[in-house]
């Protein structure tokens, strides 16, 4: 599991990328990812291109980056996800608090 992270040119926009399974290991990777960024960025695009595998763990921190990033007000997008990941998000229902493409 491998989590980088880039900040747009302009600072508006936190490109996290996940490569591997998105689970309970990767949560001070993840954290550190977003947390450690200043000024906050305005959105965040999460892309799980190499990823193939997220649990129960892996949605509370989506959820913690919601709120980190403002909550109702949070631009994030998911990006790149396989369908097994998709389903699970719609199962959730985390494709209401995302936008998922």
């Amino acid at each position: 599991m491998t989590i980088t992270s880039n900040l747009s040119s302009n600072g508006e926009e936190l490109t996290i990328t996940v490569e591997g399974r998105f689970d309970f290991s990767s949560l001070q990777q993840f954290r550190n990812a977003y947390e450690k960024v200043s000024p906050k960025p305005k959105s965040y695009v999460i892309n799980l291109k190499d990823s193939d595998y997220l649990d129960s763990s892996a949605l509370g921190m989506l959820l913690a980056l919601r709120d980190h990033g403002g909550g109702d007000d949070a631009d994030i997008r998911i990006i790149n996800a396989n369908t097994d990941v998709k389903k699970i998000l719609v199962i959730t229902k985390l494709d209401e608090l995302f936008k998922i493409e």
